[in-house]
């Protein structure tokens, strides 16, 4: 079996055409597009293995997270391409658990032929049920030297990964990781955002509370604070309505 489309061929041969480069590229290009763009960290995951999938041919693509605010960290699987239930429900391994716990701690790629043969691979009978044979675990390493998370390959028949396969991977998962790593930090870039708007919007409405109602900002802050409790919105959108009043009073 080969592990890649007929296209692909050992990188390092010096007869190379242009398109055994195409598949390859395509999927960098994917992923090197997202850094850049809006995407929420699920539709993002989501593109990465489906992307990899579709480069590779293997039969299951799948990404684990580190989830560093669980004691001790667990590894959660995020993101699969596969639609069988038996590996779609949500699953997680401690570091030291199973092939993903190895590739995580030990910070390099790991193949194994036959998982049913592998004391190291931890789920046997999914792998029976769902007819995996050989995979692949590579980091998802930042420049740091930090991984983030494990990107797994899983082949229908038993195989032998090639290094040229096996950089292919890691390229990608290393892609991957500056990805997520920028997706996150857009995340967090607008939550602070949102509250610094939401404080802001608060502050004013205490103002106007204070000076029409006679209250002391911590009354009006409370005052505020309880209407949200009562009416089951955020305090953001009472901060709103205030301000929204105080524009129809001053017309």
């Amino acid at each position: 079996m080969n592990f890649l489309p007929k296209s692909y061929i050992d990188l390092n041969m010096p007869t190379l055409e242009p398109k055994v480069y195409d598949g390859y590229i395509k999927a960098l290009t994917d992923i090197s597009q997202a850094i850049t763009s809006e995407l929420y960290l699920e539709d993002l995951l989501k593109l990465i293995v489906m992307v990899t999938a579709k480069v590779t041919g293997i039969e299951i693509c799948s990404l684990w997270l580190l989830d560093e605010n669980e004691s001790p960290p667990v590894i959660r699987l995020k993101a699969t391409q596969a639609i069988a239930p038996e590996y779609v429900i949500d699953r997680s391994l401690y570091l030291h658990e199973g092939v993903v716990g190895y590739v995580m701690t030990h910070k390099r790629p790991l193949t194994i032929k036959n998982v049913l043969r592998s004391k190291r691979f931890k789920e046997k009978e999914m792998a029976r049920k769902l007819g995996l044979v050989s995979m692949i675990g590579v980091p998802l390493k930042l420049k740091d030297d930090k991984i983030i998370g494990v990107l797994n390959g899983f082949t229908a028949r038993a195989h032998e990964f090639s290094d040229t396969e096996i950089n292919l991977l890691t390229a990608v998962a290393n892609q991957a990781a500056v990805a997520i790593l920028n997706t996150e930090l857009m995340v967090q870039t607008r939550v602070i955002q949102e509250e610094l708007e939401t404080r802001k919007m608060v502050e004013r409405a205490k103002e106007i509370l204070m000076q029409r109602r006679g209250m002391t900002g911590h009354a009006a802050y409370r005052w505020i604070q309880k209407r949200s409790m009562d009416s089951r919105k955020p305090i953001r959108s009472i901060a709103e309505a205030i301000l929204i009043s105080e524009e129809l009073y001053v017309q």
